[in-house]
């Protein structure tokens, strides 16, 4: 989900910059206390109007991010000079803006950045390394967008590399962006970082793709995870038939794997970042996922893009219709993917598919809202900060999980309505029309090209309207039956309450809001009451309860007395059967699977690749 708004391709913004613009801006950063996660950032922008002030800002978000984050919080010592190191007047008509008067046509801008959270948004900086998120970290000046760009980093380390997209120069330390969308595109990773690279060739051309690796880990580590990397992106490619064109020449993998860093994944056009604390020496499979994920980003949702997004504001919230999509099939294709490179095996993709399915299709949020609507909460929920409690496990369904629940639904319904088409043929279509064109799209065009693959309007329209814009899900039992899986009650027979409990002196405490419709919730009871007694039973904590409920059975009734907001109250409890659901391999089940099904799971789960990209 990180978008940037290049308009033009990227050659003709290219040309653009170089032919239209005096203007240019210019970074230099070093970091003379970086064990105390500061920067010293200078920038100065050239050939400006001298008429009126020069409005410097700070991103209030990040592409790829749908909420604020309001980056100028980490930045102080702010001062500006002329390009005679005179100093200039700053007011600060916002918290994110300050205005540089009484210039000459150059402002340089000099500040401190601190910078302590690594991951796909923020920036981290100590002994170790520099992990830049571009809008995180710099300054710009509205009215200067497409101006091009030159920044220079100064290493902590003569020996570290530098990882990122921005176009190189002949200087290791200096790059270049043709424009303001292109630069703040680009995350940097400066640290010893351990490199990887292999080719693919693609529609005539040969591009690099890299692998910055930087963890705690062994060459060896390195050497098996970049094999499993390498096994991922052929599978990706040929979903698509083709990669895109890589303006660097290049696509780099950034990973930072730490015990220091914040779990995250974040793609942008030619490169993407990965960041986790599990080590890959016994969660490789794990973090691989991510990869999957945000590799398949570069076609979906770095080129084809939703016009709703388009461009990305970075000065506020960012709104989507289209997320189940952006982000929803990503995740449907991130396990099959795997999957077909044979990193995972059926039961494996049996799990990852329970998941998804099990909050779909048992969560009361999809009575709220819309696939599409859940996607147009992302600005509350996609790493928003908020300090209220909410009711969102009763409202919302992540958008990337139902979206990924509709991809599947989709693919199997066309392998099985439409015989001898995918979702892949599906995904294919909106490359050609809306990625390799950089056309963005509509929920309408999403419509249309569905209608357009099958020959058929009335399909496509009604399986918008039931199961996108309303509120259905197809039979998942009967599609996933066909490729030789069950679909099924995961805890049968056994009772449910709606929510955990935690110890507490008086008894159990209900650690969250309960589930709508759940023996919790229809008894009245809430998060943080205090359960005392269970029919005949003093509770004395949580285990308690759980010894109750595995004696007790679906459709029993039972006096419960607890604690609400201070008072003693007592209700009764009916006990309901545990909604959960798995899905299960026909030969895990011990069921027959007869050539046809056996035939439809190859076509789906086996390998792709052949006769596309290769290394």
């Amino acid at each position: 989900m990180r978008l940037i708004r290049p308009g033009l391709t990227f050659i003709l913004a290219c040309l653009f910059a170089i032919a239209a613009h005096a203007q240019s801006v210019t970074y230099d950063v070093s970091f003379p206390n970086n064990v105390h996660h500061e920067a010293e950032i200078t920038v100065t922008f050239t050939d400006i109007p001298s008429s009126s002030p020069l409005e410097v800002l700070m991103s209030r978000s990040s592409p790829g991010r749908y909420a604020l984050h309001e980056f100028a919080k980490n930045v102080y010592n702010v001062r500006a000079t002329d390009a005679d190191g005179h100093p200039l007047s700053i007011t600060r008509p916002g918290p994110s803006e300050w205005d540089v008067s009484g210039h000459n046509g150059t402002v340089l801008v000099t500040y401190t950045l601190f910078a302590d959270y690594a991951d796909g948004t923020y920036s981290g900086i100590d002994n170790t390394h520099a992990h830049l998120n571009m809008p995180a970290t710099f300054m710009w000046v509205r009215g200067m967008e497409t101006a091009p760009i030159r920044i220079t980093f100064h290493r902590p380390d003569p020996a570290w590399g530098i990882a990122t997209q921005l176009l190189t120069t002949g200087d290791p330390e200096t790059f270049t962006a043709p424009t303001l969308d292109y630069f703040m595109d680009s995350p940097t990773e400066i640290s010893p970082f351990t490199l990887r690279t292999w080719d693919v060739t693609s529609n005539g051309k040969t591009y690099t793709m890299r692998l910055a690796l930087h963890h705690d880990g062994t060459e060896k580590e390195a050497d098996d995870y970049a094999a499993m990397i390498r096994k991922v992106v052929p599978e990706e490619i040929a979903v698509y038939g083709e990669t895109p064109d890589y303006e660097p020449g290049t696509y780099t993998f950034i990973a930072d794997y730490l015990p220091y860093v914040h779990g995250d994944g974040m793609e942008h056009r030619n490169s993407t970042i990965l960041v986790s604390t599990l080590p890959l020496a016994t969660d490789a499979l794990r973090n691989l996922g991510t990869v999957a994920h945000e590799f398949f980003h570069q076609w979906n949702v770095e080129r084809i893009r939703p016009r709703s997004i388009e461009p990305f504001d970075f000065e506020k919230a960012n709104m989507s219709g289209e997320l189940w999509f952006a982000e929803g099939f990503t995740s449907y294709y991130t396990g099959l993917l795997m999957r077909r490179a044979g990193i995972t095996d059926d039961d494996a993709y049996a799990a990852y598919l329970t998941r998804s399915l099990n909050v779909v299709l048992t969560a009361p949020g999809r009575h709220f809202f819309s696939a599409v609507e859940m996607s147009m909460q992302a600005p509350f929920v996609d790493r928003a900060s908020a300090i209220d409690r909410q009711n969102k496990q009763n409202t919302f369904i992540s958008y990337y999980t139902w979206g990924q629940v509709i991809g599947l639904g989709l693919d199997l319904t066309l392998r099985t309505r439409f015989p001898g088409l995918t979702l892949d043929d599906y995904m294919r279509a909106m490359w050609r029309k809306h990625g390799k064109t950089e056309i963005p799209y509509t929920l309408d065009d999403l419509k249309n090209v569905l209608g357009a693959v099958t020959g058929d309007r009335d399909f496509a329209d009604d399986f918008f309207r039931r199961y996108i814009e309303g509120h259905d899900v197809v039979d998942y039992e009967a599609l996933l039956s066909r490729a030789g899986y069950m679909l099924q009650k995961a805890n049968a027979g056994h009772v449910w309450l709606g929510a955990p409990v935690t110890d507490d002196d008086d008894g159990a405490r209900i650690d969250a809001g309960p589930i709508l419709g759940s023996p919790f919730y229809s008894a009245g009871l809430d998060r943080d009451d205090i359960i005392t007694q269970i029919g005949d039973v003093t509770i004395e904590g949580a285990a308690y309860v759980e010894a109750l409920r595995a004696v007790l059975k679906p459709g029993d009734t039972a006096p419960i007395r607890f604690i609400q907001r201070g008072v003693e109250k007592e209700a009764t409890l009916t006990l309901t059967e545990d909604p959960a659901m798995e899905v299960v391999s026909f030969e895990a089940a011990g069921w027959e699977v007869t050539p046809a099904i056996q035939a439809l799971r190859d076509a789906w789960l086996g390998a792709h690749a052949a006769g596309h990209g290769s290394e």
